[in-house]
């Protein structure tokens, strides 16, 4: 498969460079083809990591997880979904130690060079264990500002911060909440205290279907990141 020139890559608020990778299922031969795009899509807000029936995920985090530590980040979430008439397979990483000291979501974010040697190594290392049956590309980046929730500890972690939430049944006659987090999470006994307006929901974490944090802009924004861009060229045997 080869890779062709990249326009004018999408701009606008801050956030993390990823590192797409295209490649097909298969053993590898040739170069490969990186390119380098933005974290700015919105992903799902599974509270689970979105793998497909079919696809062995505890076995798929035993090859990406130890990668990316080796890199000195964490898996923030993992997810193969059918996307632009294929499929990819999108790992998302932060520094490690993020989630345990409870850094923001800029603190956190790696940057290309690292994105760049975690795709590199994990690249080869999927193809050898053959896991995903079909062709895919893997990017690898940071989460970005609107990044995913994945369970107890991130609600924890960013108390104070806006949120929005897809919940599983309706709860007061609604299923997408958006407001401050204002508790539970790690230390709420699986409830998560969110604020709307002049209401605050009680939310049974087991309810939550998917969630991510919502970007704000502050009084003085910043100028938006603007991602670097790398090419090389590949061939299937």
């Amino acid at each position: 498969m080869g890779g062709g020139l990249i326009g004018r890559l999408p701009r606008g608020k801050y956030s993390p460079p990823s590192l797409v990778v295209y490649k097909d299922a298969g053993p590898q031969s040739g170069a490969r083809v990186f390119l380098c795009l933005p974290s700015d899509h919105r992903l799902p807000m599974s509270a689970s990591l979105s793998i497909p029936h079919g696809i062995d995920r505890d076995a798929l985090l035993r090859v990406v997880e130890p990668v990316v530590r080796a890199h000195g980040a964490e898996v923030v979430d993992l997810e193969l979904k059918p996307d632009r008439g294929g499929w990819v397979l999108r790992v998302l990483v932060e520094k490690a130690g993020a989630a345990a000291h409870k850094l923001s979501t800029r603190d956190a974010a790696v940057d290309l060079e690292l994105c760049s040697e975690v795709s590199r190594d994990l690249s080869p290392a999927l193809d050898v264990v053959d896991l995903i049956p079909h062709a895919y590309n893997l990017e690898v980046g940071s989460p970005g500002v609107e990044r995913p929730l994945r369970g107890a500890a991130d609600f924890a972690r960013f108390q104070g911060q806006k949120a929005k939430l897809k919940l599983r049944e309706s709860l007061a006659g609604q299923r997408v909440i958006v407001g401050i987090i204002e508790g539970g999470g790690a230390e709420g006994g699986g409830t998560i205290r969110v604020s709307e307006g002049g209401r605050t929901h009680e939310v049974p974490l087991a309810a939550v279907e998917r969630a991510r944090l919502v970007f704000e802009l502050s009084a003085q924004p910043k100028k938006a990141h603007k991602p670097a861009n790398r090419q090389h060229k590949q061939r299937k045997h």
